[in-house]
C-alpha cells in the first residue's frame, strides 16, 4: 500500500467557496466547517453556526484571513519542460526545435528525470494544484519516475509517455510498436493506482510527431483499455499547414484524430485556437473535452482560443498552465490570462466563472467530476487554502453574487498579496507554506 493511501479523518474551518456542480457559479460560506472521514471523502460541509447550534465542538479557524476552495486542476502541463519554463524562442515549431527537444532528450537519464519529477511535483503543490493531466517525455524510465514522484507526493494525476515516431530528433523518437508496448507496461503498473488517484493516459504529442500507424495503434490501445487520450490540436497557423501536408487524406486537423480512433468522450484536446465551426461541432458531438491554455498561447504568439465557441456548445473546458510555454504553474494566473483572452475573443467570462473552470471545470474535463471539484459530502477532500489580500475591505450592501465575484477577482487578480497556505488531497496534507507545519491527516 502507498504511504499516501493511509488517511485519517479530520476537519478544517474558515471561509469557503463552494462551486455549483454543473454551472459556473459559487456559494460562499463565511464561516464553514469541512469534515472528512478516514477514506478521504467529505462527510460534512456546513456553517459553523449550525455546528455550534447542535452543541458540537467547533475547531478553531484553520487559517485566518484565507479561503478554502477545491484544489486546482491543471488540465495541460509538460513535466519535462519544468527546467525551461519561460524560454522565449517561439513561435511554436521553432520553439520546439530550439528549446523543447534538446531539453526533453535529457530525460533518457533516469536520474535526471527523477530529480526533475520532484521539482515538478513541488511546483504543482506550491500553487495549490491537486490534480493534473501531464505529458511526460518519450522515455519509459522518465515516465515511471514521474509516476513514482506523483505517488510519493500524494498528487492526483493522469500522465502518459509522449508518443513520437517522426518529426523530432532521433534521440526522442520511439518506433510505434516499441512505444505502444511501453505504454502497455506503464498502464499495467500505474493505471488505477491507489483507488484511481493515478491513471495512465495515451499521449500522442500531436499529428506532426506521429505516423498514422502510431496514431491508429494509440487509438486502439485507448479503446481496448478504456484509457484517456490527451494531445494538442490547432495551436499555430504554421502547424495547421504542416499537418494538412502530412495528412492529405484528412478533411481537417480534427479529422486526423477522428479518422484514427482518437476522438471520443475520453479525449482531452489542448489549445483549439484555430478550429473551424465544423470542427467545433464535431468535437462537441464526440463529447471530447478542451483544455484552454491562454498564457502559452500569448507567449508563443499562437492566438487565443475562442472560449465562447466551446462554452456555447456545452463542451467541457478546463484550464491548463502549459508549462513550459506557460510561464507559471499557477492556475490562478492561468485564470487571469483567460480573463484577458476572453476580452479579446468576446467570451466575456468573469473571474468567478474562470475560477470555476480552474477547479470544477477541470475535474469535469478530465472525467473526475464524480470524485473531486466540489465542496460537498461524498466528494473527496482535495482542498486548497489561499490567503486573501490583507486590509482590503468589502463594500457594504453587496448581494451574495457580488460578494462571490469580488472574492473571485481577488483570488484571480491579486496573486501578489495572497499565497497558497495549505493543500490537501483526500484530506491528507500534501503541502503547507513555511511555518504552517505538515502533518499527515491533520
Amino acid at each position: 500500500m502507498s504511504a499516501n493511501s493511509i488517511r485519517a479523518a479530520g476537519a478544517v474551518r474558515g471561509r469557503a467557496l463552494c462551486p455549483d456542480p454543473h454551472a459556473r457559479r459559487w456559494r460562499l460560506l463565511d464561516d464553514a466547517v469541512l469534515r472528512w472521514g478516514e477514506g478521504g471523502a467529505l462527510s460534512a460541509v456546513e456553517s459553523a453556526r449550525a455546528v455550534e447550534g447542535r452543541g458540537d465542538p467547533l475547531p478553531p479557524v484553520t487559517h485566518p484571513g484565507a479561503v478554502w476552495l477545491p484544489g486546482f486542476v491543471d488540465t495541460h502541463v509538460h513535466f519535462p519542460q519544468t527546467q525551461i519554463i519561460g524560454s522565449a524562442s517561439g513561435p511554436l515549431l521553432s520553439w520546439l526545435e530550439r528549446s523543447v527537444f534538446p531539453e526533453e532528450a535529457r530525460f533518457a537519464d533516469d536520474a535526471y528525470a527523477a530529480r526533475v519529477a520532484e521539482r515538478f511535483c513541488e511546483q504543482l503543490l506550491r500553487q495549490g494544484t491537486t490534480s493534473a493531466s501531464i505529458y511526460s517525455s518519450s522515455h519509459p524510465g522518465a515516465t515511471h519516475a514521474l509516476f513514482e514522484a506523483l505517488d510519493r507526493r500524494g498528487l492526483r494525476a493522469e500522465a502518459g509517455l509522449t508518443l513520437m515516431d517522426r518529426g523530432a530528433p532521433d534521440a526522442l523518437l520511439r518506433p510505434a510498436e516499441e512505444a505502444l508496448e511501453a505504454c502497455g507496461a506503464l498502464a499495467d503498473r500505474w493505471h488505477g493506482h491507489d483507488a484511481g488517484r493515478l491513471r495512465f493516459c495515451v499521449t500522442p504529442r500531436f499529428g506532426l510527431s506521429c505516423t498514422p500507424g502510431l496514431l491508429r495503434g494509440a487509438g486502439r490501445l485507448a479503446e481496448e483499455r478504456g484509457l484517456w487520450v490527451q494531445t494538442h490540436i490547432s495551436e499555430n497557423p504554421r502547424e495547421l499547414e504542416a499537418t494538412a501536408a502530412a495528412f492529405p487524406a484528412a478533411r481537417d486537423y480534427l479529422a486526423v484524430y477522428e479518422d484514427l480512433g482518437l476522438l471520443h468522450a475520453r479525449t482531452l484536446l489542448a489549445h483549439c485556437v484555430w478550429l473551424s465551426p465544423s470542427e467545433w461541432d464535431r468535437l462537441s458531438a464526440a463529447r471530447a473535452a478542451v483544455t484552454h491554455c491562454p498564457d502559452s498561447n500569448l507567449f508563443l504568439g499562437s492566438g487565443q482560443m475562442p472560449l465562447a465557441e466551446a462554452l456555447g456548445r456545452a463542451v467541457r473546458v478546463g484550464l491548463g498552465s502549459d508549462v513550459g510555454a506557460g510561464r507559471s504553474f499557477s492556475l490562478r494566473r492561468a485564470a487571469a490570462r483567460a480573463y484577458d483572452a476572453s476580452r479579446i475573443t468576446g467570451a466575456d467570462e468573469g473571474p468567478a466563472a474562470l475560477l470555476w473552470l480552474a477547479t470544477r471545470g477541470g475535474a469535469l474535463a478530465t472525467g473526475r467530476g464524480g470524485e473531486v471539484g466540489c465542496l460537498a459530502p461524498g466528494y473527496e477532500a482535495d482542498l486548497v487554502c489561499v490567503a486573501l489580500p490583507p486590509d482590503l475591505e468589502e463594500p457594504a450592501g453587496l448581494s451574495e453574487d457580488e460578494r462571490v465575484e469580488l472574492l473571485a477577482s481577488r483570488l484571480v487578480f491579486c496573486e501578489d498579496w495572497g499565497g497558497v497556505r495549505e493543500v490537501r488531497v483526500r484530506g491528507r496534507r500534501a503541502w503547507a507554506a513555511t511555518g504552517e507545519g505538515a502533518g499527515e491527516g491533520r
